[in-house]
Order: structure tokens, then C-alpha cells, then sequence
């Protein structure tokens, strides 16, 4: 179709049809202030601040809902709709509690912003903000229904996103306000915890739960040992908070910061996502060629996905890979092999996980084989976000830390570790080492480009040893059940399942995109993490996690093989059918 013209501010523009005009602005380098909008979601027009004027239209338009069309001549800026936006800025600061040094967002707010550009010093309209207590049950994410603006992110992201219904409006006119839905605690409601909500939110009204103070506590007690790791996704974002671009990788600076901060000994959970791998690539050959369960087998290093799918899809328990996600598998090879090696009272142990995800708070208390004995493998799960800002607190300038190596026993990782961080990854690299497994050569191009980028549902068909390997992989909750319906809908024909191998992942991008990552995901930051993510797959001199030196040893000194006995106390875990609903 032929573009569209029009004239915005009296500037000659053609953009593709479809275009809103906040979008065709953007083109012509005008910004068009806005607080409701988020580019993951659709537009809804609720806060009204990116109203612009239309020769010929006799009302205001919200131009994030409102498409261009031919000839339009538009204004996006003058003194009466200045005058509007800030009428309506000073009306959402009216109900808006006025403790920003005391917010989590302070400094990195969205409304806060917006009344700095707009210069508000004072609002006229009474304030009126309304006594609603925090909801903090899930200890996982918090929800402050106080600071809310009523723009609606968190309840699309949670129902139109993620597919989890968990969070609504409730209420009508000025007493409407957001609550978990049917007016429970969030704890009881069908959360997962997946912190879409607390990653869109705009404000302070949803925020992750902060436990940097018991990580502090732990690193000041002589007493204590205290070990961490950090996820693939947190050394392609965690720069962010300290004003490098997107994607950069700065796994060496986080080492040198971590042991700065007063830890012990650091790991990398890339490490054991090739442990993970060795497991669960063990784990589909023995489905897939010997016939030891069944198919299709799905992925299980998402705890956001393993809640939903106990609650959502539990007539899939059995397709799980009983696999621990990565890193409740190090802490579990911290607190054992690595206390045997190094001749440390595992009970002294305490372990952190440097985490992009907000769901991780809830996995490590999960089941019984999170513990050893009373006794969590994983201590405490920080998010990206709460490892910047413990940085920030001790002082340390993160841009000029000399790069440094993390600890060798439960660190050294190959490439297809650290894919991890993206959508796609976990399946690259389980089929890098399926293939070695069943052909017992290696791939001569490990680059499987078919599962890799930002589309909801990616297929592809691969070839090891003359046998065809139907995969999938999903991304974001909503795109999962379509996944699901084709294996129910062959299950239900008696037909063999659409795909063999399964890859699922609850946040957008995978953990690059993270309830807990940085502030401001969009798609296009999510490319740019992701693409450091190969970046580091690319410069790694083994790519294949069954090629790393130190599981090989791992397993020769202590597992003894993948699937063992041993293996299987340390590694595992079962599922089971939750009640959507807990009240």
C-alpha cells in the first residue's frame, strides 16, 4: 500500500498506514509525552497526556490510539494542550503519594519525569490519596496499590501478555483501583510471579521484593561463607544502571564488583546451565531414541513457567524435564561438592543468585528439593535490578572495576551456557549436545538460527542421525497455550505430538527480558541484550556444554553420569497440580 502523507507541526512526513500519530511523530524527531503507553502493549488512551490537536476535528486526540491518515495536519504542541497535559499531570499528582526519596523508582520514574520536563513545582488540586495497604504476600513482587496512576500496564501485561489473569481494576470512578483479582492477596490469586507487571509498571505501584538487607546482614556475619552467581542475562543488562548501552557484556566488571560487595567465592550460573544441559539433553535422548517417556518433552529453567504450567497446564506434568533450573543446580553443587572440595561446613555455605527474574524469590522454596535437609541451596535470589543498587550503596565505580575471572570450580562456561539469556537458548543448546550424544560427533555449524529472535512461536525441523526433530519454541505467557492446543489437539486424534522438544519462557525475549531486569525493556533493547548474549556465545572457545572441562570432571569426581542416581537427589525435582486459586 502506498505510504501516508500528512504534516506534523507543519513538517512534510509519509509513514506506512496503520501508523498512530505518537508513532509518525517519532519520525519527524517530536515526542509526544505519554504515561499509559508502553510499546509491548496495545494502546488504550487512558491517561489522556498525549492528547494533540487535527485541523478539522473539533476534540483533542490521544495520539497513541489514534492512526494518521491522508492530508491530516497536525499539532502536537501549544500553549493550551502544554496547559492540558499539565492539568492532567497535576490531577494524577494530586492522588499520587508525595514520597518520592522513599520510592523504589525514585530517579528512574516515569510520572516523576514527566513533572520535571513539565517543570511542576506545586499542584493545585487537593491532594487525596487514597489509604490502601501493600500487598507483599508473594515475596516475590510488591504491589502498592497507594502509588498507582491507574494507566492499566500491569493489568493488560497480566492478562493480554501473560495470559495469568492475576491482577483488574476493581472499583468504579475515583474509588477504581488495582488488586489482585477477586480482591485477594496476590499470594492467593493465579500470580507466577513472572514480575511482567512490576517491569512495566511506570511508577512505584509494583516493585520487586527487596532482600538486599539480609544479603547484607550475611555478608558482615564472620560466621557466614557467602558465595554467588550470576545468570546469563544479568552481565548484557546489569550495565545499564550504570550508563552503558544495551547488550553491553561486563561479566568480568560484575565478578570485580561482587567480590568488592564482600563475597567469598563467585560463580557463574552459566556454568550450570551446561550442567543443566548434560541433564536434560540426557534426558530427551532417553524420550526421543529410547522411547523412556513421553513426548514432546518441555523445558523447565523458567519458575514463572513451571507455576503456571502446574497451575495452568498440569495434564503436561509429565512432559516436564524434571531438571532444577541452573542455578538451584550450582547452589546445590556449592553447598555439596564444592564444601567437599574446598573442606568448608556446608551449613557455614550462603548462597545468592544474581537473578533477571522476580518468579526466582518464589523457586527456591518451591518443593523439598530446594533444601537439604531444613536447610535452602539457595539463600537468597537477587534481582538485576537490587545487585545495581547494591553497588551504588557501597560506593564502588562500576565503569572503572578492572575486569576479573569468577571461581574456577563452579564457573568456567562454554557458549551454550550463556545463550540461557534468550529466547531460543536453552534449545540451541540442549540439540548442540543431543546431537553429540546420539551421533557421538560433533556439529561441524552449532548456530541453530531458526529458534533465535522475537517471534511469539518459532518452529523448525532438525536432522541427528537420519531422525527428524520437530521443535518449538514460545516466549511470553499468552503465546504458550497456542503451543499447548496443537499437542492436545494431536493427543486428542490419536496422532504423534506436532513437536519432540519444547522451549518455553515467560518473559518477552526470554530472561534478556526479565521481570527483574533494568527498567525500560522494549523490543529493541531486548535484540540488543540478546544480541550480547551470542556476542558471548560467538567469542567462547567451546561452544557445547558437553565439551566444558569442569563438568566433565564434575561428573567424574562426584555425579558420576547425568540421569545418576546422585544426579537425581542433587539436580532434580518433580511437579505437581496447584489450585489456580489458594483461598
Amino acid at each position: 500500500m502506498d505510504k501516508i502523507k500528512l504534516q506534523i507541526n507543519g513538517i512534510d512526513c509519509e509513514v506506512e498506514p496503520g501508523t498512530t500519530i505518537l508513532r509518525a511523530a517519532e519520525q519527524v524527531n517530536v515526542k509526544i509525552p505519554r504515561l499509559c503507553y508502553h510499546p509491548d502493549l496495545p494502546a488504550w488512551a487512558a491517561c489522556g497526556i498525549c492528547v494533540v490537536k487535527v485541523e478539522g476535528s473539533p476534540k483533542m486526540l490521544r495520539a497513541c490510539a489514534t492512526p494518521v491518515g491522508p492530508g491530516m495536519k497536525i499539532v502536537t504542541h501549544d500553549p493550551e494542550i502544554v496547559q492540558i497535559r499539565k492539568a492532567v499531570l497535576e490531577l494524577i499528582l494530586s492522588t499520587h503519594p508525595n514520597d518520592c526519596l522513599r520510592c523504589p523508582r525514585n530517579g528512574n520514574c516515569e510520572l516523576q519525569k514527566l513533572a520535571a520536563d513539565f517543570g511542576i513545582r506545586q499542584v493545585r488540586f487537593e491532594q487525596r490519596v487514597a489509604q490502601i495497604p501493600e500487598d507483599d504476600s508473594t515475596k516475590s513482587i510488591v504491589l502498592n496499590p497507594e502509588k498507582c496512576v491507574k494507566c492499566g500496564r500491569c493489568a493488560i501485561v497480566c492478562q493480554q501478555m501473560q495470559n495469568v489473569w492475576a491482577l483488574e481494576f476493581v472499583g468504579r470512578g475515583e474509588n477504581t483501583r488495582l488488586a489482585p483479582t477477586g480482591d485477594i492477596q496476590l499470594v492467593e490469586s493465579p500470580c507466577v510471579k513472572c514480575g511482567q507487571c512490576s517491569a512495566h509498571c511506570p511508577v512505584g505501584a509494583i516493585y520487586e521484593h527487596d532482600e538486599t538487607e539480609r544479603v547484607w546482614r550475611a555478608l558482615q556475619d564472620p560466621e557466614r561463607y557467602c558465595v554467588v552467581q550470576i545468570a546469563p542475562a544479568v552481565r548484557v543488562a546489569i550495565g545499564e544502571a550504570f550508563g552503558y548501552e544495551p547488550g553491553t557484556v561486563l561479566t568480568g566488571k560484575t565478578y570485580a564488583a561482587l567480590r568488592r560487595l564482600g563475597f567469598k567465592a563467585v560463580f557463574d550460573t552459566n556454568f550450570a546451565a551446561d550442567l543443566t544441559i548434560m541433564e536434560e539433553a540426557t534426558e530427551f535422548v532417553q524420550r526421543f531414541v529410547h522411547g523412556k517417556g513421553d513426548l514432546p518433552l518441555i523445558t523447565s529453567c523458567c519458575p514463572a513457567w513451571t507455576d503456571y504450567m502446574e497451575k495452568y497446564a498440569p495434564d503436561f506434568v509429565t512432559n516436564f524435564s524434571t531438571a532444577k533450573s541452573p542455578h538451584a543446580m550450582l547452589a546445590a553443587m556449592a553447598k555439596t561438592y564444592y564444601a567437599e572440595k574446598m573442606g568448608i561446613d556446608p551449613s557455614k555455605i550462603y548462597v545468592v543468585s544474581i537473578m533477571p527474574c522476580t518468579a526466582k524469590k518464589f523457586e527456591i522454596t518451591r518443593s523439598k528439593e530446594m533444601y537439604d535437609g531444613d536447610r535452602p541451596f539457595v539463600n537468597v535470589s537477587l534481582t538485576t535490578r537490587e545487585l545495581a543498587r547494591m553497588i551504588k550503596e557501597c560506593g564502588i565505580d562500576f565503569a572503572e572495576l578492572p575486569d576479573e575471572e569468577c571461581d574456577s570450580i563452579l564457573g568456567n562456561y562454554t557458549g551454550a551456557g550463556t545463550i540461557f539469556g534468550a529466547t531460543g537458548g536453552v534449545m540451541e543448546a540442549a540439540l548442540r549436545t543431543a546431537h553429540f550424544f546420539v551421533t557421538k560427533r560433533e556439529l561441524e555449524d552449532v548456530n541453530f538460527m531458526a529458534v533465535r529472535g522475537l517471534e511469539g512461536v518459532k518452529e523448525a525441523k532438525v536432522t541427528v542421525a537420519g531422525k527428524e526433530i520437530r521443535i518449538a519454541v514460545a516466549h511470553w505467557m499468552n503465546n504458550i497455550e497456542i503451543v499447548l492446543d496443537r499437542v492436545r489437539a494431536a493427543r486428542a486424534k490419536g496422532e504423534e505430538p506436532p513437536y519432540h522438544f519444547i522451549e518455553v519462557m515467560a518473559c518477552r525475549g526470554g530472561c534478556v527480558g526479565g521481570g527483574g531486569q533494568p527498567y525500560g525493556a522494549d523490543d529493541e533493547v531486548r535484540r540488543r541484550r540478546a544480541s550480547g548474549i551470542y556476542q558471548d556465545d560467538a567469542m567462547s572457545a567451546k561452544r557445547c556444554s558437553h565439551q566444558n572441562p569442569y563438568i566433565q570432571k564434575i561428573y567424574a569426581e562426584f555425579l558420576g553420569a547425568p540421569l545418576s542416581a546422585k544426579a537425581h537427589e542433587l539436580l532434580h525435582t518433580h511437579y505437581q497440580n496447584r489450585p489456580v486459586y489458594t483461598r
